[in-house]
Parts: structure tokens; sequence; C-alpha cells
């Protein structure tokens, strides 16, 4: 293994080994070999810090079985891609053992397109959205792993659901730059910055939570029939 390759391993602040893999990107100027270093160094240190973390590794799975279980062919696909993320970032967990139950219900949020529901998931996901936030400040278990989780689950099932239920095309656009462009923007600009880089919370909240009650309202009340986009 590289030098590189060995302080990551040893970098028990997941933030500080992020900005290190970055940095290798930049200064292999964004080139196919360093990305290719990139993922195989990301990838060690992932499965590294999941073997650090084997209750946090247990709960993980055991939540994407129940889900596999209940969803179907085309679901599972998605619980795997999902079990898959949160796996690889059990390092953000840094000293805590277990995910706690607000990450818990996070990444059953994230997991609802599995299930493959009606216009009224979208009100489960609201709810959701609001315990697991509740839960983290009240037991004081807020984590980099809750906060990113957070955001990768918001992103992706109201995405999906938009896409699945939304009939409006203005409102599938207003809610794809809601939630994709922040992240896309964010994910471009730390790679060239070559460290990580924080999108400004409010900015990017305000107008996504105004966009999830908007979408539940109209998915609860709407007698509309919309196209399914499978």
């Amino acid at each position: 293994m590289s030098q590189l390759t060995d302080r990551l391993l040893g970098e028990p602040d997941s933030r500080a080994a992020t900005n290190a893999l970055l940095a290798e990107v930049r200064a292999g100027r964004w080139g196919p070999r360093a990305w290719v270093r990139f993922l195989a160094d990301a990838t060690r240190r992932s499965v590294h810090q999941a073997r650090r973390h084997p209750r946090a590794l247990a709960e993980v799975t055991a939540l994407h079985v129940l889900f596999a279980v209940l969803a179907d062919r085309r679901g599972r696909a998605w619980v795997a891609v999902s079990w898959g993320m949160a796996a690889s970032h059990l390092g953000l967990l840094e000293q805590r053992s277990s995910i706690g139950l607000a990450s818990t219900i996070t990444l059953a949020r994230a997991n609802l397109p599995a299930l493959a529901g009606g216009r009224w998931v979208s009100g489960l996901a609201l709810g959701s959205d609001l315990a697991d936030g509740w839960l983290a400040r009240g037991l004081g278990a807020e984590s980099r792993f809750g906060a990113a989780a957070d955001s990768l689950a918001d992103a992706a099932f109201w995405t999906w659901f938009t896409l699945r239920h939304e009939p409006s095309h203005r409102v599938r656009a207003m809610a794809l730059l809601a939630w994709l462009a922040p992240v896309v923007a964010v994910t471009a600009a730390s790679a060239r910055q070559g460290s990580m880089v924080d999108a400004p919370r409010p900015v990017v909240l305000r107008p996504a939570a105004a966009l999830q009650a908007v979408l539940t309202a109209r998915g609860i009340f709407s007698s509309t029939s919309t196209p399914r986009y499978d």
C-alpha cells in the first residue's frame, strides 16, 4: 500500500481523510489515473472503517435486508445501492459504535422508493424527516454520518417521488434544482478545490423544505392522475 493509503487508514477524522483523497485527485489534475487511485484508496478506507464499526454495519445490513424482503426485484436494486452508500460511509460515525435511532429513520426514508408506494408515502417521508432531526438533537446523537445520510436520503426520495408522481413539469424542474443541483455543485467544487466544500445550508434547506411541503400537499390532496416514471 502507498503512504497515502497507510495515512488514510490511520486517520480518525473522516473529513481530513476525504480532504487528503481530494487533494490527490487535484494533484493528478483530475485525470483518469487520479480518479482510479481515489476510488481504490476510498474503497480501502471504507472497508477498514466498516470493520471498525461492526455494530453499525450489522444495523445497516439488517435494515436493508428488511427492505429487500419487502421490495420487488427492481426495488432490491435500490436497496442494494442504499446499503453500499451507507456501509461505505460508516467512517463518518467516527467514535460512535451505532448509527442510532435517528439515522435508522433516515435510512428507512431513503429506502421508501424501493417499496414503490403511492402518493401517501410523501407524508411518511416528511414526517420521518422531522422526526429524525428532532431525535438527533434531543438525544444528542447528531453525527456527520447522520447529516450526510439525511441530505442524500432527501435528494434520493424527493427526486424519485417528483419524477414518479408529480404531473407539473415546472414543479419537477424546481424539485430537481432543489435537491440534485446542490449535490452536484458541492461535489464538483470539492473535487476542483481538492478539499470538502460545505453547502450554505440555509440557502439550500429553505427552498427544499418548502418544496417538500408543496409536494406532500399536492401528492396527498390532488386527485389528478399522474404518469408513472419507471
